[in-house]
């Protein structure tokens, strides 16, 4: 189908594409690969799209005191092969790596993927794992919001009228610690029916830390709160996979049931618990 008319702006700095957004009566695009689709099926149709992919900078990635900033228009494709977050940030290198397909790799970016909030992707579970922070500004302010806070709801995020994503700030992990991402993908859209990333640091045979970020189990990506604390208290991966999707709101859809998900959810809990240890060993 073809997209309703629209006004088209492809502004050269960040000042002057937060203006044209100040009014809140536009939609932002970053790689399109969300947008344009939406777009395409009149299911969206604004009157205003602002390009961001000419403003400069916001595709950098870079590394300062213990963070790795990633600009919101860095390709998942830039992501997967950056040596900054594959030697930094191994786990979101991993999670990048699994996202669509090769041509989606190129043109779809980091913010714009997790400003749409899909509530199967894949970017968010890595980020609540690795306990990221996302930078938003508008033309009068500039906040950072934890990963945790940011995604609210199916397609809604803490981004409020006028603001943009900015650039995301990922803690380093240390150089021992064990990491994984594994995922069902939905054989035909690549999406993750569930989506597991897990994060570990072992000492003295025992896990200090454990962090695990779910996608697609649920309305919105989340922590396994509970399976972490097992994990920490001594619990095996068995047990602790078992509490993955404890207290969670399940999805259900023609290609999988609440109960399958969940089924899903603890089986792939407990191979990237498994595949994270041995790497934290």
């Amino acid at each position: 189908m073809i997209p309703q008319n629209f006004e088209y702006s492809a502004p050269a700095t960040l000042q002057e594409a937060l203006q044209l957004i100040s009014g809140g009566e536009c939609k932002v695009m970053a790689g399109g690969m969300s947008l344009i689709p939406l777009m395409k099926l009149r299911l969206a149709a604004p009157e205003h799209v602002v390009d961001l992919g000419r403003v400069p900078g916001l595709n950098s990635i870079s590394e300062s005191g213990g963070v790795v900033c990633i600009g919101a228009t860095a390709t998942h494709h830039d992501i997967e092969s950056s040596p900054v977050i594959r030697g930094r940030v191994p786990l979101l290198a991993e999670a990048a790596s699994h996202i669509g397909d090769v041509q989606v790799r190129n043109r779809g970016t980091l913010g714009g993927s997790i400003a749409h909030a899909d509530p199967a992707a894949d970017y968010p579970a890595s980020l609540l794992a690795l306990e990221a922070k996302v930078r938003l500004v508008s033309a009068n302010s500039d906040r950072t919001v934890e990963a945790a806070d940011f995604f609210l709801d199916p397609f809604t995020t803490a981004v409020e009228s006028g603001e943009i994503v900015l650039e995301v700030l990922v803690p380093i992990e240390e150089p021992r610690e064990g990491y994984r991402y594994e995922k069902v993908p939905h054989p035909a859209s690549g999406f993750a029916v569930v989506g597991v990333a897990a994060r570990i640091k072992k000492a003295g045979g025992k896990t200090t830390l454990a962090r695990i970020g779910v996608t697609g189990t649920g309305p919105r990506a989340f922590r396994a709160l509970a399976a972490e604390k097992l994990l920490e208290s001594g619990a095996d991966v068995a047990t602790a996979a078992a509490a993955v999707a404890e207290g969670q709101e399940t999805n259900a859809d023609l290609y999988a049931s609440a109960e399958y998900r969940r089924h899903l959810t603890r089986v792939w809990a407990a191979r990237a618990l498994t595949l994270a240890l041995s790497r934290a060993s």
